[in-house]
């Protein structure tokens, strides 16, 4: 006779089974719509969409497929690679509710860093957002410039002192990695993590620039960590973590700890000193202008319905170091770059930069930076051309109907404006061939010019109507999980390119530079390295 015991192993097995196999044998509506062949039987795409050279095969996929192409997930599973507009609109936006960053994402970013923003959806995400709105308004932001551009001055000094005697090849990206850390740690935190004038290491700083590296390096062992809170407790969870015998999750686990033990050192000293009253503040880093300490105050302040619990403001603090450093420090990166490319521009940028400081001092107001037109524009083109983040995933939250703003030609001829998504499909929404699409930017959308952002736009760029909240772009993506902090962001580029152009001169140097795709792009000197660096020749302008 069978046992309770062996029916149920059995049953398990089974369901195993089911579960590997079944996308390869029930059809999906998405089997209509053309895509690449898979590039593996079990991994699909995933190994050419997810590697560190995948710009050729992205490329490659829209140019054969456009807008709209049927791509191969792990197990036979079929996903969506998408940039039509429509599309983009609807996930984003019109039915946002049925989309999510996936089971997988939620249930990993919880673990890691906490309940915050990256890790809810639904109420408990609408609800941080409404808390959280109004601390990144554009006042919040001119109460910041005085302290952005104290930071950036010391950038600048301590630059200055490794290019006085003559032109030096400086890896450009791990100053502005150091900068952005502590423009995020000041301005979002109201804590100081390096002087920049002076080398220092700090155990939470070296934790933050490890994460998301660290992270990225377990990728394809992913998919088990929505199963991990069936394992029991907290507590037995941790014990058998600490058994793993991998270097890699070793890594991220003690990145996590260090991180969140840090975070809530300076979470618990700010409350405290909010509590206490305002004169208290006035003594701690930033002042209490930073997004944490007002966070605070208007929580403290909020109705009991509208509060958030400390677990969840924690959350939002390792939230935005991790979001925060190395989109910025990337982008910065990238845009020294472009401009060591484009001397023209440089010289441009400077004369603009130079002429603000004459009329309103080395440090620019805030109204007055965000209004230079030539800053602005190189900044947009910038961020069109190099989004740091280029493909956004959602998940299907239910059944659900995606359509198309042009028809898509069916694999049996047919016309499709319509598919329809299953749930728990995957959608792959490209940002960057959205941003990049000379459909809509026009022949010249692949090249960096800052002009174009001079005159009015392309008509069919105002006529798609892409949903993103910044520019016509998807860079920071559009609807109730775009980028709460791009305004920061912006202002952090503003204030950094305004400080480094008006005093140096960057030229490209012999060291190659390397772009690897990742969940955001970062420079190496070495094809396959995994070594963030990017060396530029820097000088001192002349004045």
């Amino acid at each position: 006779m069978v046992s309770v015991a062996a029916l149920a192993a059995a049953t398990t097995v089974s369901y195993l089974v089911w579960w590997l196999v079944r996308d390869y044998l029930v059809r999906s509506p998405l089997d209509n719509i053309p895509g690449p062949p898979s590039g593996s039987i079990w991994a699909g795409n995933i190994v050419q969409l997810f590697n560190y050279d995948s710009w050729n095969f992205l490329k490659e996929l829209c140019d054969t497929y456009g807008p709209v192409a049927r791509v191969h997930g792990f197990f036979g599973s079929k996903w969506l690679h998408l940039y039509d507009t429509k599309a983009l609109h609807t996930v984003f936006v019109k039915d946002q509710e049925s989309y999510y960053r996936g089971s997988q994402t939620i249930a990993g970013t919880k673990l890691l860093v906490g309940p915050g923003l990256f890790s809810t959806y639904g109420e408990p995400h609408k609800k941080q957002r409404k808390m959280l709105n109004p601390v990144f308004s554009g006042a919040h932001m001119r109460n910041l410039t005085p302290i952005f551009h104290e930071i950036s001055g010391r950038l600048r000094v301590a630059i200055e002192a490794r290019v006085k005697d003559g032109p030096k090849e400086l890896d450009v990206l791990g100053w502005m990695g150091r900068a952005a850390l502590e423009l995020v740690g000041q301005g979002g935190l109201g804590y100081s993590f390096d002087p920049l004038i002076a080398d220092s290491r700090d155990e939470y700083a070296e934790a933050v620039k490890a994460f998301v590296p660290a992270v990225a390096k377990t990728r394809p062992i992913g998919f088990i960590v929505p199963y991990l809170r069936y394992l029991g407790p907290a507590w037995f969870r941790r014990m058998l973590l600490d058994m793993v015998p991998s270097k890699k999750i070793q890594q991220i686990k003690t990145n996590s700890d260090i991180v969140h033990t840090k975070s809530k050192e300076i979470f618990l000293a700010k409350k405290s000193a909010i509590e206490r009253g305002d004169q208290e503040l006035l003594h701690t880093v930033g002042e209490g202008k930073d997004i944490m300490s007002i966070l605070l105050k208007e929580n403290l302040l909020a109705d009991e319905e509208d509060k958030l619990p400390d677990d969840e403001l924690l959350a939002q603090m390792s939230t935005f170091m991790l979001a925060g450093v190395d989109t910025t420090s990337n982008a910065l990166s990238r845009v020294l770059q472009l401009l060591s490319e484009h001397p023209d521009v440089q010289t441009k940028l400077r004369n603009e930069v130079h002429q603000a400081e004459e009329q309103y001092g080395a440090q620019i107001p805030f109204d007055e930076l965000m209004a230079l037109p030539y800053l602005d524009a190189v900044c947009r083109e910038t961020l069109r051309l190099y989004a740091p983040v280029t493909l956004s995933r959602r998940q299907a939250r239910r059944d659900t109907v995606l359509p198309f703003s042009e028809p898509v030609r069916g694999v049996d001829g047919t016309v499709i404006k319509e598919v329809a998504i299953p749930k728990g499909t995957f959608v792959l929404l490209n940002l960057r061939a959205c941003n990049t699409n000379k459909a809509l930017w026009g022949e010249d959308a692949l090249e960096w010019k800052p002009e174009r952002w001079l005159k009015p736009l392309p008509p069919a760029v105002e006529e798609a109507r892409i949903p993103g909240i910044y520019a016509n772009l998807m860079t920071f993506l559009s609807g109730g999980h775009s980028c709460i902090g791009f305004k920061f962001s912006q202002l952090e580029m503003k204030v950094v390119l305004s400080t480094l152009i008006s005093a140096f001169k960057f030229e490209r140097s012999d060291t190659p530079i390397i772009w690897n795709f990742a969940g955001i792009s970062f420079p190496t000197s070495n094809k396959g390295s995994v070594r963030p660096e990017m060396y530029l020749k820097v000088s001192l302008a002349a004045q």
